[in-house]
């Protein structure tokens, strides 16, 4: 314990001759007189800064400091799903609309035809599918529809149906692609019986108000519409499965359109092609049957020469019955003529 004391007891003065030294070093250095140090009470002060809004630049962060975040992946457009209209439409081809020129109904056909051989043409097949209530010409087999109540999918109305002269255009059989539209986009080069079935496939058939249709006319999706906006999925739906069906493209306008309207719908299924209708193989044209060769004009023979013919004189001609003979016949000889005139052994 005694050294313990002495070596603390040795600190403490080793600590004290420090200060003390330390106390003489500075009041050697120090001023010699308080004069010189200015008076407190007649310092000026220095002018402060003036007050700003501006955040204090020491603590804005630097721009080249920052770190620049990567801009976000584009997202991924989900795929149209299998059976949908809008994956249908994908795999539709793209091209512009062909010249309108040799357009005529007739290269569709000659009027409504009866394309599934159920004994009724197309025309009535579609109102008998479309109306409700309809009623039919007794002893047609149910073939041809006389009235019926259809709810039109254009203008989402009720439309009653009398068949007549100055009634039936009430409710009209609609293209949903129309012809003009088939042949610019593809139809013309369809055979003639393609066409046909075409004209007359159910799938490319509705029963419409009439008025409304004639608004249609030839339009394609991007410049026509149905006015009901609720059947606005179902009919572009319905051009593009007949446009595949049919292997027709579409414009880059029409396919757009299409496009936009199935936006709003994608689940839109593609309609079910259930009216009996195939797309028939191309009918090879028929041969025309060669026209039969003109009849060669026989050559004018040269009147054949007697042969073993032998006449002696005009009375074994007249003897053989043969007089008068003439120049050419069996037997002839000049010498029966006597004035020259073809004929021999006249008298």
């Amino acid at each position: 314990m005694t050294d313990h004391r002495r070596t603390f007891r040795a600190r403490t003065l080793s600590s004290l001759a420090a200060v003390t030294l330390s106390a003489f070093a500075l009041a050697g250095c120090g001023p010699t007189t308080v004069e010189s140090a200015p008076p407190a009470a007649t310092a000026i002060e220095a002018p402060r800064a003036q007050e700003t809004n501006t955040p204090a630049a020491a603590t804005t962060p630097s721009k080249t400091a920052e770190s620049k975040k990567p801009a976000p992946a584009p997202k991924k457009e989900k795929p149209a799903a299998k059976g949908t209209a809008l994956a249908l439409l994908e795999t539709t081809p793209v091209k512009g609309r062909a010249p309108k020129t040799g357009y005529d109904r007739d290269e569709f056909g000659s009027g409504w035809q009866d394309p599934d051989r159920n004994g009724c043409d197309a025309r009535n097949d579609i109102l008998a599918r479309d109306l409700v209530n309809e009623t039919f010409r007794p002893g047609t087999n149910n073939c041809i529809v006389t009235s019926g109540t259809l709810a039109d999918p254009f203008t989402a109305t009720t439309i009653r149906f009398v068949r007549g002269n100055a009634t039936s255009t009430a409710v009209q059989i609609d293209h949903v692609i129309p012809l003009s539209l088939a042949w610019q986009t593809g139809a013309q080069q369809l055979a003639p019986n393609q066409r046909e079935a075409f004209a007359n496939d159910p799938l490319n058939l509705l029963a419409v108000d009439g008025p409304t249709n004639g608004s249609k006319s030839d339009s394609d999706a991007a410049t026509w519409l149905p006015p009901n906006r609720a059947f606005r999925c179902e009919y572009v739906a319905l051009q593009t499965a007949v446009k595949a069906k049919y292997k027709l493209w579409m414009t880059s306008a029409e396919k757009a359109a299409i496009a936009r309207v199935l936006s709003s719908c994608p689940d839109q299924p593609v309609p079910d092609d259930d009216g009996g209708v195939t797309v028939p193989l191309a009918a090879k044209p028929k041969a025309e049957p060669k026209a039969a060769p003109e009849p060669e004009t026989p050559a004018l023979q040269e009147p054949a020469p007697g042969g073993d013919i032998f006449y002696q004189n005009c009375s074994a001609v007249k003897a053989a019955g043969k007089a008068p003979i003439r120049a050419g016949d069996p037997g002839w000889e000049p010498k029966f003529d006597r004035d020259g005139d073809g004929l021999g052994c006249e008298s």
